[in-house]
């Protein structure tokens, strides 16, 4: 078993690794920028280290710098995390140089599925349905105006050394193409160190599916089903569930034994996620794999009782899985909604400042992922996700009922969050329906704000006739010539005067 693990990130992900490696008695060690130096991960881990300036570039991003604090503080083992560093070859590379176990992937394996054209490759000549794209990236516009004539608009470019939506956009027409590919590339730049970028056909109306995969050292590959992470935002997911409402089980089985053998014919290990996007004719293509622990991880664990974090630990101290293909199954339904600092009544602008006062969400079925606490500050460096509440129920309907109620008693003052919006969206009677392709936010919630200040209006005018009925003085006849209030002594039940 690992001796000591670094955590190369930072927030609600950082703090759910220093917890597994809690239950695990694994001491841990946290970096930080010096805008997080009072951050929750920083707090809870057992040693923490600072490692530079605020932007991702000169702390979190740097390699030198999350190298040398392993050496120097005794770690054996770095986990990425999500984000920043996670999909970056190089890094699990250079760990692999200096005698560091990195919790992810191989890097030659991490190099091929974390490079989308390149994964696209090896899919092709293995025969997994692909989306028509590009075999290559690069920085030419010229390559992509010739692509994107060949493919047909719309079409998609992709942040080749990343995801999370970071980098990807999607382009109607010739005459937007180098604008917006040259805004693609910045932001992937920012993101993932890596400005290039891929081209590839976009399909209208899809469902994002994915499928969560654990593989050992050994070469055993499992799957741990479906997620559906269809309801998105500019690309981003927002909400995501288990098991989708689209898959049945044949579907389910044929996906599920793809996304190993894309697994396999990569020569990839730990846990990864292959995805896919399912038409409205069941037909599904292969997308990428994201090879780290995923945001949504946590509805998969409720579902199969499977700690990932755990599985992930395990696989890089070099243990076989503990279980096969047949002894994964389902048990109920679970929802994640992401809670970001955002405002979403101002086209979703990104908040930040001091949380003054937090007020956990909590109840039977209900978990949560944090990275906040109150009077802890929000930067606006980084991504701006500050936790998510997960439910889990025996049907999806218990399942939503519960997120609606634990989003309701779920308080952050001092800065805006996305909170009311998706307490909106599992109202949705398409949600509920589980009609959920990726054009959900765009098709149903469009009117959002609009509706939210018509029910505002509404309570406004409830709340103030419910003040004029009671200040009404409808004509009563005086008791004693005048209203009698009770007394305290006469409304609080038995009582007597004990001796002490």
């Amino acid at each position: 078993m690992l001796k000591k693990v670094l955590i190369a990130n930072r927030g609600e992900i950082a703090v759910r690794i220093i917890n597994a490696c809690r239950e695990m008695s694994i001491p841990t060690v946290a970096v930080f920028s010096t805008v997080d130096r009072t951050a929750l991960h920083v707090q809870m881990a057992d040693d923490a280290f600072c490692i530079g300036d605020p932007p991702p570039l000169e702390s979190y991003l740097n390699i030198d710098k999350n190298i040398q604090v392993a050496k120097d503080s005794g770690a054996d083992a770095i986990h990425p995390g999500y984000g920043f560093l996670a999909e970056n070859a190089d890094f699990s590379a250079r760990c692999e140089k200096e005698g560091i176990i990195f919790i992810g992937p191989n890097s030659k394996a991490l190099r091929l599925v974390g490079d989308k054209v390149a994964s696209r490759k090896t899919m092709t000549e293995a025969k997994i349905p692909i989306i028509p794209g590009m075999m290559k990236s690069g920085r030419d516009v010229r390559g992509f105006k010739d692509a994107a004539e060949k493919f047909g608009y719309p079409v998609m470019i992709i942040a080749s050394a990343g995801g999370g939506g970071k980098g990807m956009r999607v382009i109607g027409s010739a005459g937007e193409l180098e604008k917006v590919i040259q805004a693609g590339m910045r932001e992937a730049k920012s993101a993932f160190a890596d400005e290039s970028v891929s081209l590839e056909k976009y399909i209208e109306e899809p469902r994002h599916v994915e499928f969560q995969v654990l593989a050992d050292n050994s070469g055993n590959v499992v799957h741990l089903c479906e997620r559906e992470c269809s309801i998105q935002r500019r690309h981003q997911k927002i909400v995501e569930e288990t098991p989708s409402r689209a898959l049945d089980e044949n579907l389910r089985a044929k996906m599920g034994e793809v996304a190993r053998k894309v697994i396999k014919v990569s020569g990839y290990n730990n846990a990864g996620t292959v995805e896919f996007l399912l038409d409205k004719n069941k037909n599904f293509y292969f997308l990428e794999v994201n090879a780290r622990l995923q945001v949504e991880h946590p509805i998969t664990e409720l579902v199969t009782g499977v700690d990932l974090v755990k599985q992930q630990i395990r696989i890089a101290s070099g243990e076989k899985l503990s279980f096969t293909q047949d002894d994964i199954g389902q048990r109920g339904h679970a929802i994640e909604c992401r809670i970001y600092a955002e405002d979403p009544e101002n086209n979703f602008f990104p908040s930040s400042g001091k949380v003054l006062f937090m007020k956990e969400p909590s109840g039977p079925g209900v978990r949560h992922d944090c990275g906040i606490y109150s009077g802890c500050e929000v930067s606006v460096y980084y991504d701006p996700i500050l936790s998510k509440v997960i439910t889990w129920g025996e049907t999806r309907e218990d399942a939503r009922k519960r997120m609606i109620l634990a989003l309701s008693n779920y308080t952050i003052l001092g800065i805006k969050t996305s909170i009311d919006f998706l307490a909106s969206v599992m109202e949705h009677p398409e949600f509920v329906a589980g009609n959920t392709q990726t054009s959900f936010i765009q098709k149903n919630m469009s009117d959002w704000m609009e509706r939210k200040k018509e029910k505002r209006f509404t309570n406004q005018a409830l709340i103030a006739a419910a003040i004029s009925s009671q200040t009404d003085t409808p004509s009563r006849k005086p008791v004693r010539g005048k209203e009698e209030m009770p007394s305290p002594w006469l409304t609080v039940g038995k009582w007597n005067l004990g001796s002490s």
